[in-house]
């Protein structure tokens, strides 16, 4: 199955914020070249918020270009066999910790945002990686630092749309 194929399954089967996912799937359908950074239509791209849910804590970067602190996640790339692996991948790079696990359940949400230039639009399928108590990280090339916040504390460093990720993280995870 090809990443394409994998990402309309996941979204048909994604059960909330159905206009958004819609937007998703009509974008897809309009763009076959709607899984890769070469779309300048805009891109689906794939993101996980690395938690440790013992804690009560998530893990952000401080993103180099857009000096702000975001999950990790970034573009797919070919070796991609899912958007799950997309997501995972990435999380893996940008925090440097080995046996990264996906919350059960598929993406936690959906976030278009806009990028500068080149870039024009992210359909970011957005995950959750479980991360053990005592996992180290290290900070990629892609950022600034990384630091793990308390749930409480994101909404005074990070955006809306970080925020809305560790609400909908959280009420998955029942907490």
């Amino acid at each position: 199955m090809s990443l394409y194929d994998d990402a309309v399954l996941v979204l048909k089967g994604y059960e909330g914020q159905r206009e958004l996912r819609q937007d998703y799937l009509d974008h897809l359908a309009a763009h076959p070249d709607g899984m890769w950074k070469a779309c300048h239509a805009g891109h689906v791209t794939a993101s996980a918020l690395v938690i440790d849910p013992e804690r009560g804590r998530v893990l952000l970067t401080l993103h180099g270009k857009l000096r702000m602190w975001l999950q990790m996640g970034g573009h797919c790339e070919p070796g991609d066999a899912s958007l799950a692996a997309a997501a995972l991948r990435e999380a893996t790079e940008e925090s440097g910790i080995p046996g990264l696990t996906l919350l059960a359940g598929g993406p936690v949400r959906l976030d278009r945002h806009a990028i500068p230039p080149p870039c024009h639009c992210h359909f970011d399928v957005q995950y959750a990686a479980v991360a053990a108590p005592d996992a180290a990280h290290a900070i990629s090339d892609e950022s600034l630092d990384l630091r793990w916040f308390p749930y409480g504390e994101v909404v005074e460093v990070a955006d809306e749309s970080v925020v809305r990720l560790v609400e909908a993280t959280r009420a998955r995870l029942g907490v």
